[in-house]
């Protein structure tokens, strides 16, 4: 089932188009990386797809509901969004951060919300400890791992992933790979997930998704990317890119 669709669509801010009749489908239960030059569209193509921004023609449809007629509070309490750093909240410790969005959906259930708040710590790799510490008290990895889960906590169907690891050391980065992998393999989340590393697109993403200039270039598997580049931009994009890892 395509879980989310993109059917011709062009985004323009003012006289700026940014998206060109972009058509995409992004199945269930995939991840797909998405990787291109800067203002290529990939955050705005993200930003359509929870209705922080609609199309100025064509459609984004998420499980076949166009979000031009969308409920948008009732779409977005179904897509979690990380993005770079995170932004948790820095007056709640990470239980409260990562329980913000469940106690909103799921009311005054405390125990249920507490075996939440734990299940996902353990699953990005943090211990009890840290459910009472502030987030000034984390490193930027700590950081991250929270707000991972937080955007995990409310088990949406779809992930929205902006860059989440690019604020952090090659070490701690490297790390948060391999945490994500593992994730994905335990929930099977659909991931949108939006880099401009294309050694971590190859790593993490099951699909790859290359953009230019608003327009796609190339989409296949991490080997058609590697192996068969479909246009110059793409062949330069993958020329230096590290062996598999």
């Amino acid at each position: 089932m395509s879980l989310i669709q993109f059917q011709h669509v062009n985004m323009a801010y003012g006289d700026n188009l940014v998206l060109h009749d972009f058509s995409l489908r992004v199945e269930e239960g995939e991840c797909l990386a998405v990787i291109g030059s800067s203002g290529c569209g990939k955050t705005t193509a993200l930003r359509l797809v929870n209705g922080l921004l609609l199309p100025t023609s064509g459609d984004v449809l998420v499980k076949g509901e166009n979000t031009k007629s969308a409920n948008l509070t009732q779409l977005r309490r179904r897509i979690g969004y990380s993005i770079q750093g995170n932004v948790l909240f820095p007056h709640l410790t990470v239980e409260k951060n990562i329980a913000y969005v469940p106690s909103l959906t799921k009311g005054a259930d405390k125990r249920r919300i507490k075996e939440e708040v734990s299940r996902w710590l353990e699953i990005v790799g943090l211990d009890e400890g840290f459910r009472r510490r502030y987030p000034e008290e984390l490193s930027g990895g700590q950081q991250q791992r929270v707000g991972l889960a937080r955007s995990l906590a409310a088990s949406p169907e779809i992930l929205l992933m902006d860059e989440p690891f690019s604020a952090v050391d090659e070490i701690t980065r490297r790390q948060l790979q391999q945490e994500f992998l593992r994730i994905r393999s335990q929930t099977g989340i659909t991931v949108m997930f939006v880099t401009h590393d294309i050694n971590e697109a190859l790593l993490l993403g099951t699909r790859i998704l290359v953009m230019h200039g608003g327009r796609i270039q190339q989409l296949g598997t991490p080997e058609d990317i590697r192996s068969r580049p479909a246009t110059e931009f793409v062949r330069q994009l993958v020329s230096g890119c590290e062996a598999a890892r």
